[in-house]
């Protein structure tokens, strides 16, 4: 049996961690460290499904946020504007609604995401309203003024200026990192929702819905390294159980077949690795807990041998 994949939701699926590669590039080359990791891959969660309106902008805000604290780093405060009007994953094809409240980075104001070719651009999810002015032309963003963009194609890899009035749109770095994680820890605070009402921001949990103890260790000492190795081999051992009827509970993640999933209304909602990469929970390095990762089998391996855990990659 074939497992409910992002492409069956919607004709313009993408492999969403490619929208936070350049990002997270030249967050590196900045010296952002461990940093640029974590905020990637928070906030290409947030093209999934079930993330609210305004989480896309919440996490657009937070690369900018990292961007200023790198000496306002042109080329990520570029790439962040360009991450806020990426197309979002929608499901049976209708455009997602739009966030109706403010940026908290002026460097964010006016910018909003593009729809997909394939989304219906009357049509929204939920049956929201389009905006507060209706888009014209439908489906566009400031990056694409001509309208919405092929499926499953990333704004990044189409243009290099976001669209705000004195940028250029020249960057320098390109690439990526060999390995994504999926999942990573939420931002802290509140946000808004397109109502205009506070709200808690989702988290993309590192937790799978069929495992009972939590994939995060209570140890504040240096043995957490052990505690995380065998935390991560107890999530693949609960993962490699998984089918496409297995229950789950909305917005937790999981690895299924080798692919990264997300519970979207009780059903796992998958997204492919790539190629070459596995859907693997590894352990943390600096700190107790664990993360859901696109990696290679080997690297799995290494991750969690060097935390002492025994038994491989499901103990």
């Amino acid at each position: 049996m074939r497992f409910t994949t992002l492409a069956a939701f919607a004709l313009a699926a993408t492999v969403i961690s490619d929208s936070t590669t350049k990002w997270e590039a030249a967050c590196d080359a900045a010296g952002g460290g461990a940093q640029c990791n974590q905020v990637a891959v928070a906030s290409f969660g947030t093209l999934l499904a079930a993330p609210g309106p305004c989480e896309q902008q919440n996490a657009a805000d937070n690369m900018v946020d990292l961007a200023k604290t790198l000496n306002s780093n042109a080329d990520m405060i570029e790439l962040a504007q360009i991450f806020a009007q990426q197309p979002r994953n929608s499901p049976t094809s209708l455009s997602v609604p739009y966030c109706q409240s403010a940026p908290r980075n002026a460097e964010l104001n006016g910018l909003f995401q593009c729809q997909f070719q394939g989304d219906n651009p009357t049509t929204f999810v939920g049956g929201t309203a389009c905006w507060r002015a209706p888009v014209n032309p439908a489906g566009s963003c400031p990056a694409n003024p001509s309208g919405p963009i092929t499926d499953g194609s990333q704004l990044v890899d189409i243009t290099q200026n976001p669209g705000v009035g004195g940028t250029t749109g020249s960057m320098s770095t390109t690439g990526g990192s060999n390995s994504t994680s999926m999942v990573a820890t939420p931002s802290s605070g509140s946000s808004n929702s397109g109502d205009g009402v506070p709200i808690t921001s989702p988290t993309m949990s590192a937790t799978s819905a069929a495992a009972a103890p939590s994939a995060t260790s209570s140890s504040t000492s240096g043995n957490f390294k052990l505690t995380n190795g065998q935390n991560a081999q107890k999530l693949n051992a609960q993962f490699a159980t998984l089918t496409a009827n297995s229950s789950c509970t909305e917005g937790t993640n999981a690895c299924v077949n080798g692919a990264f999933a997300q519970c979207v209304g009780g059903t796992y909602v998958t997204q492919s690795c790539g190629s070459g990469l596995t859907c693997a929970a590894l352990p943390l390095v600096n700190s107790a807990g664990t993360s859901i990762t696109c990696t290679t089998n080997a690297d799995a391996l290494a991750r969690i041998a060097a935390t002492g855990a025994q038994g491989g990659l499901t103990g």
